[in-house]
């Protein structure tokens, strides 16, 4: 039996991909999911930044 396909955006550029990471990169800012184009750019020198998870399309049997 196949398991359904799922997918998810980037919450920065709304770009559907298989592996996005949770992160939060602001003091005060909630949880979301970025891609690994968007990830740098949150991550770079950021003293907020704060690695969640992985979430993957294809999970693991």
């Amino acid at each position: 039996m196949s398991r359904p396909i799922r997918e998810k955006s980037c919450d920065r550029c709304s770009l559907t991909v298989p592996i996005l990471y949770r992160v939060k990169y602001e003091e005060e800012g909630d949880w979301i999911f970025v891609c690994d184009t968007c990830l740098p750019a949150v991550k770079d020198n950021n003293p907020f930044y704060t690695y969640g998870g992985t979430w993957k399309a294809k999970k693991k049997r």
